[in-house]
């Protein structure tokens, strides 16, 4: 297999053009998304570290090396890889997940408000995964198909109700706080009807927390986002293509109904994930793709740079929940206290535009 490479500029910005398999694979990479990806990787991994080597029982980098290469200690092994690894693992991957479901929607409602915690999608996540803990009284797997099933559902339903001879994201967006709205008081009423010790169980789950999660739930997480994203990257250039016009999708040979639904069913797929394993985190996926495309001064949002920002945001918010305070909090906790001024400042900003 032979590759060639050159750069050049392609409306300002500039990109390396490669080739493979003589010319029958071509494609471009800006260079600025590539060096902020790249940076934006090296961080995550970076806070990563960090939380590895933060808590109670303080572990050095040097000792945090060796357990990860099953060297050292048997104490700092046991703390490092078996109980902090898993942790920081999911906070990165979950974030990426939230990320790369923001850019979804964002991208195919052409709106920064267009992400699934906006819109619906996560509180319909939440119900699925209600009905099965209160009503079913369900375990961990039960409770990730109920979040799946939820998901789907809603966002079923806020597409048949937002479609009036095709979706436009204006509509969707307004159906879906709607549906929103009315998930969030239904929610509150199961919560009430329960239990009291189910109900508190379920509420604190609904905080949004990594607390108590390990390699049972990192498992199922990886193996999921292994069936999910592929086909997400594959459909990066329809959604890219959707950003013009159904029209002009259509002339370049996009099926604008079919990719944007199949769009739609893998973006609450990735949001009823992470409900799924960690409960609604808001607000990463409203504010990852926005900083993400800030950043790499790109005409729209783009799914890798916002799933790398995902990473970096949550894993920041997870240390901070764990460490900043006297206690422990739910790292939904804080990705709502900064996620609710990062939205008042994006309703101020698009109030202006």
């Amino acid at each position: 297999m032979r590759r060639d490479r050159s750069s050049s500029s392609v409306f300002g910005r500039r990109v390396l053009a490669a080739r493979a398999f003589g010319d029958r694979l071509s494609f471009l990479l800006d260079v600025r998304t590539l060096s902020i990806g790249l940076t934006l990787f090296l961080l995550a991994l970076a806070v990563a570290a960090i939380t590895l080597a933060s808590g109670t029982y303080v572990v050095t980098p040097a000792d945090v090396a060796r357990a990860l290469l099953g060297e050292g200690e048997e104490m700092a092994r046991m703390i490092v890889v078996e109980w902090r690894l898993p942790r920081a693992l999911l906070a990165l991957l979950l974030g990426g997940a939230l990320g790369m479901s923001g850019a979804i929607f964002q991208s195919l409602t052409r709106n920064p408000l267009g992400s699934p915690d906006i819109i619906g999608f996560a509180a319909g996540s939440y119900s699925g995964a209600l009905v099965v803990i209160l009503l079913l009284s369900g375990g961990y797997y039960e409770t990730a198909a109920g979040a799946l099933v939820g998901g789907i559902v809603t966002a079923l339903t806020v597409y048949l109700l937002a479609w009036r001879r095709g979706v436009k994201g204006f509509r969707l967006i307004i159906v879906g706080i709607g549906v929103s709205a009315m998930l969030g008081a239904f929610n509150a009423w199961m919560i009430r009807q329960a239990d009291l010790k189910v109900a508190l169980g379920a509420a604190v789950w609904g905080a949004g927390s990594l607390n108590g999660l390990g390699v049972d739930q990192l498992m199922p997480v990886m193996v999921v986002l292994c069936l999910i994203v592929p086909p997400t990257l594959f459909l990066a250039r329809p959604m890219r293509q959707l950003e013009m016009g159904d029209d002009a999708a259509m002339a370049s040979g996009v099926n604008a109904n079919r990719v944007r639904l199949c769009l739609m069913v893998l973006g609450v797929a990735l949001t009823a994930t992470v409900t799924a394993a960690a409960g609604p985190i808001a607000f990463i996926a409203l504010a990852a793709p926005q900083i993400a495309r800030r950043l790499t001064r790109s005409a729209g949002v783009a799914l890798l740079p916002s799933a790398l920002m995902g990473s970096l945001l949550l894993a920041v918010a997870d240390w901070v929940a764990q460490h900043a305070f006297t206690t422990q909090l739910p790292v939904g906790v804080m990705t709502v206290s900064i996620g609710g001024l990062y939205f008042l400042w994006l309703i101020i900003r698009e109030g202006r535009t």
